[in-house]
């Protein structure tokens, strides 16, 4: 049974790394990761970040009578390190003993609640969705310091061996740096 569900998940991974070598990419040195597939009239869809914090928006800070959020309210984001995923929720103040951590394997995500129910976090992980791993909870982790929740959930191997045959695909790809990107004019 074991070697079956591995030799599954073995192809997932080896048919999401062959779906990405077949696609069109561009690449531009940043510190986000963001995706964008065709709309349902077959057109660009919009940008979703996938990891990092995404640019704040000029036109918005340009306005001072706009609604904003509070700067106060908390700030869910995805970070990656090279062997783990992490997540970090800044803006939360409570102690690290309120908050509770853990894995719905069944609805493939990853909670984070507080004691006092003044935080609830319900959030997948695209990579493993995409490999069709299962999430496994002995590999999550968190910590707390200055407001800030940090979760961490330990790449398995193979994610590592996929990311390391996709960083050589990109390495082929003629990169640049934000603010070089030759654009067509008409």
């Amino acid at each position: 049974m074991f070697q079956e569900v591995s030799v599954f998940c073995n192809m997932a991974v080896q048919s999401w790394s062959d779906l990405l070598k077949a696609s069109t990419k561009t690449a531009l040195i940043h510190d986000v990761r963001k995706w964008r597939s065709k709309s349902t009239l077959k057109g660009q869809g919009p940008w979703e970040i996938e990891v990092g914090e995404p640019v704040p928006s000029t036109v918005a800070c340009l306005e001072s009578d706009v609604i904003k959020e509070n700067c106060s309210n908390p700030v869910f984001m995805r970070k990656d390190t090279k062997t783990s995923f992490l997540w970090r929720v800044r803006n939360l103040p409570y102690p690290k003993e309120v908050y509770n951590i853990s894995v719905e394997p069944d609805q493939r995500c990853c909670i984070i609640r507080t004691n006092n129910k003044k935080y609830y976090k319900k959030f997948n992980v695209p990579d493993l969705d995409r490999s069709q791993l299962p999430l496994d909870s002995s590999a999550l982790n968190f910590t707390h310091a200055n407001n800030t929740l940090i979760v961490s959930y330990k790449k398995p191997n193979e994610i590592l061996t996929l990311e390391h045959e996709l960083l050589r695909e990109v390495k082929k790809l003629k990169g640049t740096n934000e603010g070089d990107v030759d654009c067509k004019t008409q």
